[in-house]
């Protein structure tokens, strides 16, 4: 017989047919004493182990799954004879089974075999394919079965470097580019695997790839844990510059790689805050690698501090990858439940404002959204309890993201953004200061308040020369387009082509960016629409216009345009109600002068409640990137028509 635990637990006959080893329990009960190695576990360990709150019969339940599982692994043993495979010992229970009939146990000894000795590169090899998935995987929730998780992950990831090294060493190891590619994305911290992958590349005749598999090792090692390469790194990097044509194996003495910690998480988090771009794409597909090695590690704390580092400000309300989000969403969640309310305060508060800011309102619902508006209030509380003006400001960030819950609060996120401002200034945070001046921007702007909002995008221009914020001057540069918009309706102002010429340059610095999806687009069809109706135009029609997620809202609009008015009303008809996010005033706008040039009464009125509350700001204003009039002029004609229902 064999037992498996390196995937779901299982026992084999000898003839390779499976075990019936019971409920969960049972299982659970064997794979403890395979994690022991052979040692006793007391009676006491075991009910602790299964049990959270032990049950009053606890150890009666033990002793009947040991006796169900003697019977099951042992089923030809005579009755009244001493087992011999699951033991009783002392106070407890041991397993007597030699180790190569455990995987988990063949896998440790053949790492060990090959540590020492190269021509045992085969049995690792085995061992390694042996795996099925994660150790225990079906051992949910146990915090031994967490523990011993982390120290096989461990191990694999070693014997996985371990096996590339001892190929590369012998000769070969070309092939291995991509399983190394992979390795170094989802493990980037660990310095050995990006030197095995640039032998890797330098002995498939990619020199160029090699050296910039090195420089990016460099950036990531400085930039998110604040270390210089080792010297094998930087020994390597030395020798492909020079045009060697071999390259020697790393002097040093193989370890297991740097594994996570504080120090790693906290610069991650901090990686090109308000950066943009590919930059900080590359950085949250890193975090997001962070928070899922960490989880697997088994240790909450430490899965807690990896996703609350990440405390980079974030200003839009649409995610730019809401697929990525909702894991992170999720991971914090789980990390929440297990830290439990009596976890530290601190921990906490960074989960929730995590859940808070990742939560981003265009991509909620129903209880989604009621939870993160939830989460946000919470961790502002801890935050103001705990009087740490960092952790504070990112508590605020997400109550700034979950302040979209219906038109018409730019005045009370102009109040969030003047503390954050005024947080981040008096305790020396430069990006959440930027993040500040951002929020004022967008307030002032959707308040019509130009000059203040003027006056906040060049002091957010300023921090951004220190801090390195790229993406400030795109968005100042869009709001600026914005105020020529508004002024080209003013006697003696610029032309609609002067500020359509604005607004289209503000695109193309925006896309020069990158994957910045949840900003980019449909942003400029939208603001041309907005001119065109500032100017008494019917919308574009150009069939090139990217209209992105604002589709639904411009249709009616644009079939207008065309003559179509029957498509119009059915295109009124299927539009949604606005998502709660920067742009709910302007499209509610969209609905309202839709259904009024249609004569739909029902879709105004809908509109015209919607918009009462935001009478008095400007529609898309609080994008601080475009406009398209007063909110009361859309009011109006809205309720007009509403009126004549």
């Amino acid at each position: 017989m064999r037992i498996d635990v390196l995937g779901a637990v299982r026992a084999l006959h000898d003839d390779g047919t499976p075990v019936d080893l019971g409920g969960p329990r049972h299982r659970e009960v064997l794979a403890r004493l395979v994690a022991a190695g052979g040692r006793m576990v007391a009676t006491d360990t075991l009910v602790a182990d299964l049990w959270a709150e032990p049950p009053v019969r606890a150890v009666g339940a033990l002793r009947t799954f040991v006796a169900a599982l003697r019977r099951a692994i042992e089923p030809g043993r005579p009755p009244r004879t001493p087992p011999r495979v699951l033991v009783t010992e002392g106070p407890g229970y041991a397993l007597r089974l030699p180790r190569a009939q455990v995987d988990a146990h063949r896998f440790e000894d053949a790492l060990a075999r090959a540590r020492r000795a190269p021509e045992a590169l085969a049995g690792l090899e085995a061992a390694l394919a042996a795996w099925r998935g994660p150790a225990y995987a079906d051992v949910t929730g146990s915090v031994w079965a967490q523990r011993e998780r982390a120290r096989l992950e461990e191990l694999r990831l070693e014997a996985t470097e371990l096996r590339a090294r001892l190929l590369l060493d012998s000769g070969s190891g070309a092939e291995l580019v991509a399983e190394l590619g992979a390795h170094v994305t989802e493990h980037p911290w660990r310095e050995p695997a990006w030197g095995l992958l640039a032998r890797a590349l330098h002995r498939a005749g990619r020199q160029a790839d090699a050296l910039a598999t090195l420089r990016r090792a460099r950036t990531m090692l400085v930039e998110q844990l604040g270390l210089d390469p080792g010297a094998d790194l930087r020994r390597l990097e030395a020798d492909i510059l020079q045009g060697a044509t071999t390259l020697p194996p790393a002097r040093t003495v193989w370890t297991a790689g740097v594994r996570l910690g504080p120090r790693t998480t906290v610069e991650l988090a901090r990686t090109l805050a308000l950066a943009g771009g590919d930059a900080l794409v590359h950085s949250r597909r890193d975090r997001l690698a962070a928070v899922e090695a960490a989880e697997r590690t088994g240790d909450i704390a430490l899965t807690a501090r990896v996703i609350g580092a990440y405390d980079v400000p974030a200003l839009w309300s649409r995610a730019d990858d809401p697929e990525q989000s909702r894991a992170v969403v999720a991971a914090a969640e789980r990390t929440l439940t297990a830290l439990g309310t009596d976890g530290p305060a601190e921990l906490r508060a960074r989960l929730l404002a995590t859940v808070a800011v990742e939560s981003r309102s265009a991509d909620l619902s129903g209880t989604g959204a009621e939870r993160a508006g939830q989460a946000a209030r919470e961790a502002e509380a801890l935050a103001r309890e705990l009087g740490d003006p960092a952790l504070l400001v990112f508590a605020l960030n997400g109550v700034f993201l979950q302040s979209f819950t219906r038109p018409g609060l730019a005045a009370a996120r102009d109040v969030i953004g003047a503390e954050i401002l005024g947080l981040a200034t008096r305790h020396e945070l430069p990006n959440f200061a930027v993040l500040g001046r951002l929020i004022r921007l967008q307030s002032a702007s959707a308040l019509g308040d130009l000059d203040a909002a003027s006056a906040h995008a060049r002091a957010a221009e300023r921090l951004a020369v220190s801090t390195e914020a790229s993406l400030v001057p795109v968005l100042t540069g869009w709001f600026r387009a914005r105020v020529t918009a508004a002024l080209s309706t003013e006697p003696g102002g610029p032309t609609a082509a002067t500020a359509a010429a604005h607004y289209r340059a503000a695109e193309d610095a925006l896309a020069g960016t990158a994957s910045m999806p949840g900003l980019h687009r449909g942003l400029f069809a939208l603001a041309l629409l907005g001119l065109r109706l500032l100017h008494g135009r019917p919308a574009p029609t150009d069939p090139g216009l990217d209209w992105g997620p604002y589709r639904p809202w411009a249709q009616p609009l644009v079939l207008l345009a065309r003559n179509r008015v029957e498509e119009a009303r059915t295109a009124l008809a299927a539009a949604p109600e606005p998502p709660l996010d920067h742009m709910q005033e302007a499209l509610w706008c969209l609905t309202a002068h839709a259904a009024a040039r249609l004569g739909e009464h029902p879709a105004a009125a809908r509109a015209a409640t919607a918009l009462r509350p935001a009478r008095t700001e400007h529609a898309g204003g609080a994008s601080g990137l475009l406009t398209l009039g007063p909110v009361a002029r859309y009011l109006t004609e809205a309720e007009a028509c509403a009126d004549q229902g």
